[in-house]
């Protein structure tokens, strides 16, 4: 069974201005997709659809069905927000490219993080066995110092190390589906390697479906294994990421392509 099935996603804005258009994937357990375009293709929006969380003024049309751990799948579009919040976190959680929009600037990050371990495990846990569990949460996004973190603010940290926080909150749920946004964009290019093999480790462990979102066809071929291309709100091509980077059809895809094996050849040459 499908984690998340959406068929013939539409987006349209309050003044009838399709942004998405008739856009259908599915990605099963332990599967992974990657939502692939420039900057306005619509892949954000379609991940905030596929959460609820689309901005004020623009509205969904077509199905998105969720199915967290062997529950019934249930429909996003059209739900109201108290069954939405029912199934953010247990059904799907994202992380998004600046991560201190998950963070409170003013909370302990270990406050921060005790909210969705205590979701998840239920209100009695708390004192010292809440500590270790924030402490173990920590460490598995393999933060040295998970007590010195815990204690520190977000701004007292690097950015590497607040989006390893962001990664440890959505996966404390143990969501069926993690949805990345542009995860690594802000980020340098070492701690971005970094991030990706943690964030390829994590989701292999625990046989969740990933939706990962980037302009990057590079950084999208390294962590899912199949892609699909959206231009201007619509899909233009998908397949497996051997098909896609070896075999492009669509002359927009083979200008992704194109692009990233010229940054490849660009950043070999610096190297060298």
């Amino acid at each position: 069974m499908n984690v998340l099935d959406v068929q013939g996603l539409t987006i349209r804005t309050e003044e009838g201005r399709d942004l998405v258009s008739d856009v259908s994937f599915s990605i099963g357990a332990g599967s992974r997709l990657g939502l692939v375009g420039e900057s306005g293709s619509g892949k954000s929006l379609t991940a905030l659809a596929v959460m609820g969380l689309l901005p004020p003024g623009m509205t969904a049309s077509g199905s998105i069905a969720l199915t967290a751990h062997g529950a019934p799948p249930a429909e996003i579009v059209g739900a109201t927000e108290r069954a939405l919040n029912g199934l953010r976190g247990r059904a799907a959680t994202v992380v998004f490219q600046e991560p201190l929009t998950a963070l409170d600037p003013l909370m302990r990050l270990g406050a921060q993080l005790a909210e969705p371990l205590r979701a998840r495990h239920g209100r009695g846990l708390r004192g010292a066995a809440l500590r270790r569990a924030v402490e173990e949460a920590l460490d598995r996004v393999r933060l040295p110092e998970p007590g010195r973190i815990a204690r520190a603010h977000p701004h007292e940290i690097s950015g590497g190390q607040r989006q390893r926080v962001a990664l440890a909150m959505a996966l404390a749920c143990e969501p069926a589906l993690l949805i990345a946004d542009e995860p690594t964009t802000a980020l340098d290019v070492t701690v971005q390697s970094e991030v990706l093999a943690l964030l390829d480790t994590l989701v292999a462990d625990r046989d969740m479906a990933l939706l990962f979102i980037s302009h990057d066809l590079a950084v999208v071929s390294a962590v899912t294994d199949h892609v699909l291309v959206l231009k201007d709100g619509t899909a233009v091509e998908s397949g497996s990421v051997a098909d896609i980077v070896g075999r492009p059809v669509h002359p927009y895809t083979r200008d992704l392509v194109g692009s990233a094996r010229h940054l490849e050849s660009a950043l070999e040459r610096i190297v060298r």
